[in-house]
């Protein structure tokens, strides 16, 4: 009887110690479901800037085998360099408001001195050396028209700037002030800070009238040399120079439809 007892007691406490091993044990918990990793989407390549797709913008064919390129520039440094210091400032009437090209021309001619005046239809340049230039006006209704207007004089090159207006379109004209020898150019001159040369930049992209593209001119010869040009279907707005031998520009271009305009960066002397 004894064994019997002390055998159900070694049960009941084994029993025991059981249960309590097994309530003291952490319960089991449902692991968290694991999300599949999303399939990653292939992006379209990036699409550059319209601009920089017209690759025919950024070349000048100067000679045949002979490329000059163009690059963009920002506008802050454009804006930051001298613009040609004869340069009339903007009229202060409105946009909608012609400029009156007479009373530009008597303000100028003002400034001029007594070798430059206006007779009736003429304008008179007295040369240092030379017999007087007359520019007469013809101001018919036909494709004859021809109207002269002095602008200013260039003492960096010494030169009379004198603007032609044709019945459409119309030219420029640099007058030796000590030969009187003209030259035609495309536009008003902006010269290097060095004086050596000068560029003609013009800009016509709609009308079509006058030619669009830049011409590089020597000045120091007794008479301007034009060292090239180049007609191009982009213009070229007031040309600046950034050294003796780098313009920055506005180039003008017609796409989608309508004129857009960037600040490029181009090498005009070797």
């Amino acid at each position: 009887m004894f064994r019997l007892g002390a055998v159900a007691i070694a049960l009941l406490v084994a029993v025991g110690l059981t249960a309590c091993s097994l309530r003291m044990q952490p319960a089991e918990r449902a692991r968290p479901a694991v999300k599949p990793a999303p399939v990653a989407q292939k992006l379209p390549p990036p699409k550059p800037p319209r601009i920089y797709r017209l690759e025919h913008l950024d070349t000048l064919v100067k000679l045949p085998g002979r490329v000059i390129n163009l690059y963009p520039a920002p506008r802050r440094t454009y804006e930051q360099l001298p613009p040609p210091a004869w340069l009339a400032p903007p009229p202060a009437e409105s946009e909608a408001e012609e400029l009156d090209i007479a009373a530009e021309e008597k303000r100028q001619l003002r400034q001029a001195g007594p070798k430059v005046k206006r007779v009736g239809k003429t304008l008179l340049l007295q040369p240092a050396a030379a017999a007087p230039v007359r520019l007469v006006d013809n101001p018919a209704d036909d494709d004859s028209y021809v109207t002269y207007e002095y602008l200013t004089k260039l003492p960096n090159i010494h030169y009379w700037l004198v603007a032609a207006h044709l019945y459409e379109g119309g030219y420029y004209l640099l007058v030796n002030q000590q030969t009187g020898k003209r030259t035609r150019v495309w536009s008003p001159p902006s010269v290097a800070p060095d004086g050596r040369h000068f560029v003609c930049g013009n800009s016509d992209v709609l009308a079509r009238f006058e030619p669009s593209g830049l011409q590089v001119w020597s000045a120091e010869e007794p008479a301007p040399r034009l060292l090239w040009e180049r007609q191009t279907e982009w213009g070229v707005s007031g040309p600046r120079w950034l050294d003796n031998k780098t313009i920055l520009f506005e180039q003008d271009f017609f796409d989608n439809g309508d004129v857009d305009t960037r600040v490029v960066r181009m090498t005009v002397v070797p």
